[in-house]
């Protein structure tokens, strides 16, 4: 048994900063950046929300290291002409109560958003509903130093830590993916090259930021799609993370590769998602662990940490429908979440819905959300097919 099962426990990394309590706010790509990369006052006012709302860290999926390879229009980029200003109060919107709040560096890689650029992965790919080229290796030696610029940009607007993106599909994700990466040089072929160029990100980061400065890592348990990686290559990978700087590991998995499988369908049934692996994968590394996706009761909450599974446990979509959650289950009430049923929804749809009732959150209006799936996903592309226009005019 976790001698820290409280939710309330303070957990203290190994780079010596402390989360308050158990309670993470996990990456969703809340999309309400203004098109420019730059933050907007409804996401200061969301992450400010959630810091009042009692949880110990929150994670701002995605910001992008790169303009070039974008996972959408409204996410975050971290590059040279970033406004510091805006930065620099969405930092101490979210650090409000003693929270903590890290952006999740990503790159899209083969899954980036197409009518913004030319999707490019480990491996060029022609499959069904994907189509991307290969990157060089001079492309994949430049990685390293695009993630460092954008940690040290993170910390010096005032975020305290930041977490490396290699879930998901997205582009690390993909070099760790035999399904995406056939490459037959050094970084292909066994699980230790597939992992070499991430080993090389954590370390140009740390040697950017200093060793005060958190490092996290979002992994997959599994692609949950055949010919992916699968958890026997995924503890290898934790393993790996060993030899590295990172602080705190997030495990999650499945990837947004078209027609993929929602995480809701892993093997765990009535209970957090993954919840096995990260048992597993807890044994073979004392860095500290959080586990994200299916966690809907406080009773699951409490039964993560006290089975030793995770070190703290990752909340998204209950967050949404509810912000201030973490402070009623670390004050003892067993407050339940309702969830949003839909009836044969469009795809994508869902993903929309819970977005906008983010931009509703942000803006203060949830009290008037009415959305249905349709109509969320009907503004959510009209939003995206703005900031388009945004992106192509700030970044061509």
């Amino acid at each position: 048994m976790n001698s820290n099962a409280d939710l309330n426990a303070p957990l203290t990394l190994p780079c010596g900063l402390t989360l308050k309590n158990r309670i993470v706010k996990s990456a969703m790509s809340d999309s309400l950046g203004n098109g420019a990369g730059d933050p907007t006052a409804a996401q200061i006012n969301l992450y400010h929300r959630w810091a009042l709302g009692g949880a110990a860290l929150a994670l701002i999926g995605e910001a992008q290291v790169t303009p070039d390879h974008p996972e959408k229009p409204g996410n975050l980029v971290l590059h040279s002409s970033a406004d510091v200003e805006q930065l620099k109060a969405l930092a101490d919107a979210g650090s409000q109560k003693g929270a903590h709040i890290w952006p999740q560096l990503g790159h899209g890689g083969a899954l980036s958003h197409a009518p913004i650029s030319s999707p490019k992965g480990p491996s060029p790919l022609d499959l069904p509903g994907l189509t991307c080229g290969g990157m060089t290796l001079a492309e994949i030696d430049a990685l390293p130093d695009a993630y460092a610029y954008a940690a040290q940009l993170a910390q010096r607007v005032g975020f305290s830590g930041v977490q490396i993106h290699a879930g998901h599909g997205f582009l690390l994700s993909q070099f760790l993916s035999p399904l995406f990466n056939h490459r037959t040089d050094q970084y292909g072929g066994s699980v230790a090259n597939r992992f070499r160029v991430i080993a090389a990100i954590i370390a140009a980061v740390r040697v950017a930021t200093g060793p005060s400065f958190a490092i996290g890592i979002k992994i997959n348990a599994t692609d949950m799609l055949e010919g992916g990686l699968m958890e026997a290559e995924a503890l290898a990978v934790v393993q790996l993370l060993n030899s590295t700087s990172v602080d705190l590991i997030d495990i999650s998995g499945g990837t947004y590769f078209p027609g993929a499988p929602a995480s809701s369908e892993s093997s765990a049934k009535g209970g957090p998602y993954f919840r096995d692996f990260a048992r597993e994968a807890k044994c073979i590394t004392d860095i500290p662990m959080t586990l994200t996706g299916g966690i809907k009761t406080r009773a699951q909450a409490v039964a993560v940490l006290t089975s030793g599974a995770a070190d703290a446990v990752g909340l998204a979509r209950a967050l949404v429908m509810d912000p201030e959650l973490p402070n009623a289950w670390i004050g003892g009430e067993d407050r339940a979440v309702t969830f949003p049923k839909f009836e044969n929804p469009p795809k994508g749809s869902v993903t929309a819905w819970y977005t906008m009732r983010l931009t509703a959150l942000g803006e203060g209006t949830e009290a008037n959300f009415d959305h249905s799936a349709d109509t969320a996903l009907c503004a959510y592309n009209q939003r995206d097919r703005e900031r388009c226009q945004t992106w192509v005019q700030r970044f061509d």
